[in-house]
């Protein structure tokens, strides 16, 4: 992984913070992107001391506020040449509904417009760094779940397990969708399901969040385990040109019947690109000749 560059977010914690840990060690230029800039800083600091390599940088952004997130993407640009990994790692689960500065549903606008807006806004810099590759860390949750692009937001009924599913389907659609895109551009991307974790990933749900997440360290396996597929998929040359699958424990398998919906994930698309004001990014986010 030396001389590639490396974008992680949610990178302060959990499975982003393993995964910097491990692609700095490879020698990678990391670049964490983090809510808190105290957390930043100190995740950088320990990466540095772990390591022994300089350099690992970050970003400041909420992005689960669309305006961050096109700046966080801007601010990358300006500062590095060039990007040959996205890791789209950052993601809650709001057990009560709650809307982004945005008035977006809060669970649908950080686990998948912020994978979305980030992902298409850093896509030149991609296929100019190719070979590169977008990893989108989803979940098994998508199983079960379906888009309905009536109520996407679930301003009829929230549920909070469904609201997550939901958006962890959107994922798996949206990595489908852009590898049709990506076709020969030197670009890939993949989606996976890196386990059950034991994570702070509950800790912003009030008393009943806290209660739940006491039983995460019994069933869930550590965040270094839970990092292991995102960063094969990252760094593995075994990997290195596969494009569109869905992985766990490092092998592609399939996802669910519902994410394989081309009506429904060309819905989710169009609608996301109205969503995050990305109607005129350009040609490559047009539907592929071969759909």
């Amino acid at each position: 992984m030396k001389g590639r560059v490396c974008l992680i977010t949610g990178a302060t914690a959990g499975i982003g913070r393993a995964a910097a840990l491990r692609l700095a060690q490879m020698g990678a230029a990391v670049v964490l992107a983090g809510r808190s800039e105290e957390r930043c800083v100190e995740t950088v600091r320990v990466i540095k001391e772990q390591t022994g390599n300089p350099a690992v940088e970050y970003l400041v952004a909420d992005l689960s506020v669309q305006s961050e997130v096109k700046k966080l993407a801007q601010d990358f640009k300006d500062r590095f040449g060039q990007l040959h990994v996205l890791l789209n790692n950052a993601g809650a689960i709001n057990l009560h509904r709650r809307e982004s500065a945005d008035g977006i549903e809060s669970t649908f606008a950080l686990n998948h417009l912020a994978y979305f807006t980030l992902t298409l806004s850093l896509l030149d810099m991609l296929k100019a760094s190719a070979p590169a590759r977008i990893v989108n860390v989803s979940s098994s949750a998508h199983r079960g779940a379906a888009i309905d692009l009536d109520d996407l937001q679930f301003r009829r009924r929230y549920r909070g397990m469904a609201a997550y599913s939901r958006s962890k389907l959107a994922n798996v659609m949206f990595t489908y969708q852009l590898a049709a895109r990506l076709a020969g551009t030197g670009a890939t991307v993949n989606a996976l399901h890196p386990g059950l974790v034991a994570t702070n990933f509950l800790s912003n749900n009030g008393i009943r969040g806290r209660f739940l997440r006491i039983f995460l360290p019994f069933a869930g396996m550590s965040p270094e385990n839970g990092a292991d597929t995102p960063v094969y998929l990252a760094s593995s040359p075994d990997v290195e040109t596969v494009n569109g699958r869905y992985f766990v424990k490092r092998l592609p398998v399939p996802s669910s019947p519902q994410s394989y919906d081309e009506a429904a994930a060309k819905g989710l698309w169009q609608a996301s690109l109205r969503m995050t004001g990305l109607e005129d990014a350009g040609p490559l986010l047009d539907e592929p000749a071969s759909s």
